[in-house]
Formats: C-alpha cells, structure tokens, sequence
C-alpha cells in the first residue's frame, strides 16, 4: 500500500507536500486504493473556518494539493518550498494517463451545464481517442435522478471520477458518496468543465507565473468579488502566523 504523503497545516488544514502529485495519485489507480482529492486555495480555506463540515472532509481527503498561489505563499512564509499544482493540470495528467489505459480505466464526468460538461467530455474523447468514459452527467438533477446518478455511480464503478460544482458543494458530495466507488479516485475540478469546453479561457501563462490567475477569474466572474475578499484575510493571517 503506498504510504501518505508528507503533510504541513495551513490555518490548520493539512496539505501534503510532494514533488510529483500526479505520479502518486497513479500509482494509487494502479493499486486499486480510492482517494479524494482536493484542490486547496486561499478561498477555500477561508471557508473551512466558517464550514466545519469542509474543514472534516479536508482534514479526512487522501490528498490535499496547493491549487492557490496563497497556500503556496503561506507554505513558503513557514519555509517550506513547495511548487503550486493547479488542479486542472492534475485533472488533465490524470485524463491522459486514463486515455492511455483505456477500458481498464473508465473516466466519469459529473457536474455543470448540461452543453458544457458534454463538450468537455467530447473534446477529451477527440483528443483521446482510447478514453473509456462510463458517464457524463450535468449538476442540474432533480432528487430521483440524484438517486439515478448513484445508482449508476455504483455500477458502472468508473476508477477516475471528475466532479465539476463549485466549492464546497462538491467537496460534500464526493465525501458522501465515494463509498459508491472506494477504488476510484475522485477529484472536485470546480470550473475545469468551461475550460475544457471552451465556455471560458484559463489566464495567459505570464499571469500563471506571476500567480495571478485568480485576477484574471475575477475578470471573467466579476460577480466572484465578494468571495475574493477572502484573499486578503488570508494574507493578514498568513502573515501573522508567520510573525508567530
């Protein structure tokens, strides 16, 4: 069994530290050992301190990655150098490895826009043509077609499972659900779908070097700003914690 991963708190949320995350998720796939990943920013740390039912799956997640340039910001305040994994690219590492195991792999996508998690499906098909996929479904779902969806869920028994709904909605659903499938791994990728599906554009590479993407997000969602007022909460405690 491969052993956890180093882990390091930020504001008392663990996150683990390693130097390759989609090698170690894949060697778990090839053990047949499930997992919950989850894609840790500043934002949603800030949520967990007023969410406890997040802050209890983050604490109880296989895997914890430094999505945000904030959680790598405070890792570094505490001396700790640890590169930032955007969990689109742990997402898109995951996929290409599932494209080249085909059937033995099956691929599930769930959540968004009926049109845009199809595309986004779609568009990794054409790309991959090997990619099994056991089911797309959208995040409008009435309670009996919930019920369907776990239904399907635990027949179909998918090994990599893409769950697109926002945080914290889909870090609650995939900790009350993963008993469906305990071999599969499970991943909260947000708004990857609209990216995929070419709803929406990720942020220039010079604004991804510069950690700036959430900048950019806030271009495209200027309705996000209330929920960016977390960011600079989270820098006072960062630095207040690194004072400590």
């Amino acid at each position: 069994m491969l052993e956890a991963p180093e882990q390091f708190p930020v504001l008392g949320l663990p996150v683990h530290l390693l130097d390759d995350y989609p090698r170690w998720l894949i060697s778990r796939l090839q053990q047949g050992q499930g997992a919950q990943v989850v894609t840790l920013n500043a934002e949603m740390a800030m949520q967990a301190e007023q969410n406890s039912d997040l802050a209890k799956v983050l604490q109880q997640a296989e895997l914890v990655i430094p999505d945000g340039a904030g959680i790598v910001l405070y890792l570094r305040l505490q001396g700790r150098r640890q590169q930032r994994c955007p969990g689109i690219e742990l997402a898109t590492a995951l996929l290409q490895k599932a494209g080249e195991w085909g059937d033995s792999c099956p691929v599930f996508f769930y959540g968004g826009a009926p049109e845009v998690v199809n595309k986004a499906a779609k568009v990794w098909q054409e790309q991959l043509p090997k990619l099994a996929i056991a089911g797309i479904w959208d995040g409008y779902l009435s309670p009996d077609a919930q019920t369907q969806l776990q239904a399907t869920l635990q027949e179909q028994q998918p090994k990599l499972i893409l769950v697109g709904l926002g945080v914290p909605r889909q870090e609650l659903w995939i900790a009350q659900n993963r008993h469906l499938c305990p071999q599969a791994t499970w991943i909260g990728v947000g708004g990857s779908f609209d990216i995929w599906a070419g709803v929406k554009t990720r942020a220039p590479a010079w604004m991804q070097q510069m950690n700036l993407e959430w900048l950019y997000r806030l271009y495209q969602e200027p309705w996000r700003w209330r929920r960016m007022m977390a960011l600079p909460q989270f820098a006072l405690k960062a630095l207040k914690r690194r004072s400590n």
